[in-house]
């Protein structure tokens, strides 16, 4: 729970309030302007809540993010065993390191410029590579 009194949080905590708090505002505001005869104002005034709604959602997913985190941080201070099972799909594991290969440049005809070039010789380590990221492109 220290995690979520640090100052970056203490301003998303503030904003997050701040924006609730004026987009339910802007919502009254809309609901008031309805009233008075402006139809255009009742979308808006279901709009406004919709907005707030939002970044409750979104703060709500950054701390529960950011309390998981330090869950994990806590179960992974010892090494996993050498011979243990496979760790589950839907966790997050430690991502392991990509073989990469070298795949030989394809040759380049006359009616290739070098950019086609370049941009099929990618393609063809990409295919060698499936887990490697475009990051990993060596060239």
């Amino acid at each position: 729970m220290k995690r979520l009194w640090t100052p970056a949080w203490i301003a998303r905590h503030v904003a997050m309030v701040v924006l609730v708090v004026g987009f339910l505002g802007l919502g009254w505001w809309q609901v008031t302007r309805a009233a008075d005869g402006n139809a255009l104002s009742f979308g808006y005034a279901i709009e406004w809540p919709v907005f707030a709604g939002f970044v409750v959602f979104v703060w709500w997913r950054e701390v529960r993010h950011t309390l998981r985190g330090t869950r994990e941080e806590r179960g992974a201070s010892a090494p996993p065993a050498a011979t243990g099972p496979e760790p589950a799909a839907d966790t997050l594991a430690v991502r392991r390191p990509v073989r990469v290969s070298r795949v030989p440049a394809a040759p380049v005809t006359g009616a290739e410029d070098g950019d086609l070039a370049e941009y099929n010789r990618y393609l063809s380590w990409l295919n060698a590579n499936p887990g490697a990221r475009p990051g990993d492109y060596p060239g």
